[in-house]
């Protein structure tokens, strides 16, 4: 597995559901189990990271009396 930290959110959620898929197979040894839980949570936390970065550079763009963009302001809450 490449560093997690280095992946986007769309490998790190792959990543994710490929640890999801194994673990529910129910095919898989204890040790390798508790490994695949330990990768799982570290990949749930960095989606977690991704999707906050995401949120707080979405902003919501502003529209002068022509209906043409004239800039970008923060979205409430961010």
């Amino acid at each position: 597995m490449s560093d997690i930290a280095k992946m986007s959110f769309e490998e790190a959620m792959k990543a994710l559901e490929g640890v999801v898929r194994d673990l529910e197979s129910g095919n898989v040894e204890l040790e390798k189990s508790i490994a695949l839980y330990e990768q799982g949570a570290k990949l749930k936390k960095h989606c977690e990271t991704k999707l906050k970065e995401a949120e707080e550079k979405v902003a919501k763009i502003t529209l002068g009396p022509d209906g043409q963009p004239t800039g970008a302001t923060p979205v409430e809450g961010l």
